[in-house]
């Protein structure tokens, strides 16, 4: 009886401190706002000045670099590298902050090839921007700005350089051998060395330079500075989020990221995804049975039960009975499950129209799925024949998923198939998982949804637009795309862009998001027996 009161305590505890480092959870506002304007006041006047900022120490509100070589271990290693990182961070305690950092890096980069690594631009620019404190309200004003992390170069420089328009980035490098980082740092005198003589470049040219880190553990380049301001751990923490990662105040808003840990992997909050995990799989495949072999009048309840969380925000339309073919649903994409949720707020089978989806996705999917060519006259007579047989078709125009509020451009194809579409606007929400992936087994998509504790949908009907009268009219498909994008950017509060899959797939993957088909033949046997259901 005392070990399960103590593994149920343990256990309760950890949830807690996951759920208070839950970057979508943590809204709590600290009301000690001295604090902020103690700091803005001393930093305010940096017009045509240098400014050195201690990333650990000085931009961070927590020093500790453990989630962050966490995030490198679970995201470009595997779980298991993730779960050695976590078995000795009773260890990395007891060691001084320098060789803790060289033992983290061994474990999270050793043996990762160097050409693949995009964590470091993909991934953990999301969790630095949520974790940046108060000097980011002042940072812009500097003439020129040189941030010096103990961290590698590799994790820091992409965020600090494409985010924050940080000139000069000071780093560890990480040893490479035959593509390969092995885990090792360089020394810390060297980075030092370096960082003087840019500093003294700085100086020349810009004046006194003021740095910003930490009382705790000042970095050794901040003793070059004319002026230094340093905070306390505990004025750190009563810093909150100043801004959120697609504010406007930050030089390139964050649109696109990638990777699966939906929260920041503190060691509590780490341990608690590991003791979730063996609950995680039974709980997917629950749902999936549900999912897949009740009806949605009886699954979705039962689903409800198990955590999934459902929301209709309008009455759904009903089939069309004009004799003019079926309907056509224009939903943004959100996660690989979008057609299905789509289909059980209609509570009736519609056929989900993709561009490329997994084989694995295609023969477990409860609804009829229709493969697209990526050839506008093919797709177009494709579309056509499946809405002239009476089927209600449900297409994502934009072509890929975004995690942020924002919305990529929609196709204008649509625009033309149909006299009316029905906008459909869809919201999702994780806490433990994402359900997406840029560079990972997109296979494995809807199973990293359904594993998270509460997965959340939102589906809102929105009303039908004519489109066939608009084109009439003398309106183009595009305005027409605009205009349906823009109807469900409204009521999302989402903010509409130009961007493409290309845009996102070259930014996180590093190629233009396009899978070299197999063969023409066994695409077309996919869509002809699609016709035949």
């Amino acid at each position: 009886m005392a070990s399960k009161t103590f593994f149920s305590k343990s256990f309760l505890s950890a949830y807690r401190s996951l759920r208070s480092n839950w970057p979508l959870l943590s809204l709590h506002r600290s009301s000690k706002d001295h604090h902020h304007h103690h700091l803005k006041t001393h930093l305010s006047n940096l017009s045509g000045k240098a400014l050195v900022v201690d990333v650990e120490g000085g931009l961070l509100r927590s020093s500790s670099t453990f989630p962050y070589f966490m995030l490198v271990a679970l995201e470009a290693g595997s779980i298991l590298r993730g779960l050695l990182l976590l078995l000795l961070y009773p260890l990395l305690c007891c060691l001084t902050q320098e060789f803790a950092i060289k033992i983290m890096a061994l474990v999270a980069f050793a043996g990762i090839k160097e050409e693949k690594f995009r964590a470091g631009r993909a991934v953990l620019p999301k969790f630095f921007l949520e974790a940046t404190g108060v000097v980011l309200e002042v940072l812009s004003e500097a003439k020129i700005k040189m941030c010096i992390s103990r961290m590698p170069r590799v994790m820091v420089e992409g965020f600090l350089k494409e985010y924050l328009e940080v000139e000069i980035v000071v780093a560890r490098e990480l040893k490479v051998f035959a593509g390969y980082y092995t885990g090792l740092m360089e020394e810390e005198a060297d980075q030092y060395r370096d960082g003087v003589v840019l500093m003294e470049k700085m100086a020349s040219l810009h004046g006194s330079i003021l740095g910003f880190g930490s009382k705790s553990s000042p970095h050794p380049l901040l003793s070059q500075c004319k002026e230094v301001q340093l905070v306390s751990e505990a004025e750190k923490r009563k810093w909150h989020g100043v801004l959120r990662p697609n504010g406007a105040a930050f030089h390139n808003p964050l649109v696109f990221h990638d990777g699966r840990m939906a929260f920041l992997p503190t060691p509590a909050a780490t341990l608690a995804m590991f003791l979730w995990l063996p609950f995680a799989l039974a709980l997917l495949l629950l749902r999936c049975l549900l999912f897949l072999c009740l009806p949605y009048s009886i699954s979705v309840p039962l689903g409800a039960v198990t955590g999934v969380t459902n929301r209709l925000l309008r009455a759904t339309p009903s089939p069309r009975q004009d004799g003019f073919g079926g309907r056509l649903y224009v939903c943004n994409h959100r996660t690989l499950l979008d057609p299905i949720y789509v289909s059980g707020a209609l509570n009736r089978p519609i056929v989900a129209v993709t561009y490329s989806v997994s084989p694995v996705s295609e023969a477990l999917s409860p609804i009829r799925t229709a493969r697209l060519a990526r050839d506008k006259e093919e797709d177009r007579r494709r579309m056509e024949q499946l809405l002239g047989r009476g089927d209600d078709l449900v297409v994502c125009p934009e072509g890929t998923t975004c995690r942020e509020p924002y919305l990529l451009r929609f196709s204008p194809l649509f625009a033309e198939l149909a006299e009316e579409v029905v906008p459909v606007a869809l919201s999702a929400g994780v806490t433990m998982f994402y359900g997406t992936t840029a560079s990972g087994f997109k296979c494995f998509d809807p199973f990293y949804f359904l594993a998270n504790p509460w997965p959340r949908y939102e589906v809102e009907f929105l009303p039908a637009v004519a489109t066939g009268t608009m084109v009439r009219e003398g309106r183009s498909s595009c305005e027409v795309a605009n205009l349906v994008q823009g109807q469900i950017g409204a009521a999302l509060g989402f903010q509409c862009t130009a961007l493409t899959r290309k845009d996102k797939y070259l930014m996180l993957a590093g190629n233009e998001g396009v899978v070299e088909q197999k063969k023409k033949k066994n695409l077309q046997r996919s869509w002809t027996s699609c016709l035949m259901k």
